[in-house]
């Protein structure tokens, strides 16, 4: 099919007569299931979106954590453990042994005990340096400790730039794709009156109670068609249009480079992504 193709009308689009189609990615609205919505014809309910990508890029992040990281004894007591690994707490060691311990043993009981008792220090130093230098360089972390187990995923990402250039017509190239866009991305309607408002109107039997709880319309779903994938449900999280873009004498756009990010409706297990391809 190619883009402005009779097969699906209507396609919102910009001419793109020679292009491959493999290139020109392909919107429509679809249902929970990433089928498309039809009307009782069995054409699509809404226009279908074409245009070329300058960009695009799926991210997919899979969360995987250590959950078993708190066994080891450094999380007990982190900075001593970090003293003891680095050899830093030597130091310390040996300046109270030194400065506190055989200073006033020396005080106390004259120069020659003070010696003796300075010799003693010396070797209780020594002993203890020993000691501490078998915690250099390692470490409470083991295989089961660090072991990784997944804990989820959030939905798959995809980061999206359409290009649309009008060769005849601004309006029906540029103008009305972006419209289709954002009349998807944007909600369908949002209720004017409060919630309380409406559970009164309800109550009174002036107003339907469900639509009374919940009386505003989320934005529609929407499919993705690149390259002989499909990517569907997916939401529009974010659309940025830039203003400052070429406009003809009219104030239309004649050329706009429209970043879309896109968002699966749920996270994605393997089947997921096989459904993806044609």
């Amino acid at each position: 099919m190619a883009a402005n193709s009779t097969l699906l009308p209507p396609v919102l689009s910009s001419r793109w007569d020679g292009l491959s189609y493999s290139l020109i990615a392909s919107f429509f609205e679809c249902d929970k299931n990433g089928d498309m919505v039809q009307d009782k014809d069995g054409n699509p309910a809404s226009p279908i979106v074409e245009a070329p990508l300058t960009e695009s890029n799926l991210d997919a992040s899979f969360n995987w954590q250590s959950a078993f990281e708190s066994m080891s004894p450094e999380s007990k007591a982190p900075m001593l453990f970090a003293m003891l690994q680095s050899g830093a707490i030597q130091p310390v060691i040996d300046a109270l042994s030194a400065s506190k311990v055989g200073s006033a043993v020396g005080g106390l009981l004259g120069s020659n005990a003070g010696q003796t008792s300075g010799n003693a220090v010396t070797s209780a130093q020594q002993q203890s340096g020993d000691f501490l230098k078998q915690f250099e360089g390692r470490t409470g972390i083991t295989k089961l400790n660090s072991t990784q187990i997944f804990s989820g995923m959030p939905p798959v990402k995809i980061q999206l730039t359409l290009l649309f250039r009008a060769w005849q017509d601004p309006v029906s190239e540029v103008e009305d794709p972006l419209d289709q866009l954002l009349s998807w991305a944007f909600p369908q309607r949002l209720a004017n009156d409060s919630l309380i408002a409406n559970l009164i109107k309800a109550a009174q039997g002036e107003a339907n109670p469900i639509e009374a709880l919940l009386p505003s319309q989320s934005p529609k779903l929407i499919a993705f068609v690149y390259k002989n994938r499909k990517y569907a449900p997916m939401v529009i999280e974010q659309i940025g249009i830039p203003l400052s873009s070429p406009i003809d004498s009219n104030g239309n756009f004649v050329e706009l480079l429209l970043p879309v990010t896109l968002g699966s409706l749920t996270a994605w297990d393997k089947d997921d992504w096989a459904n993806t391809r044609y």
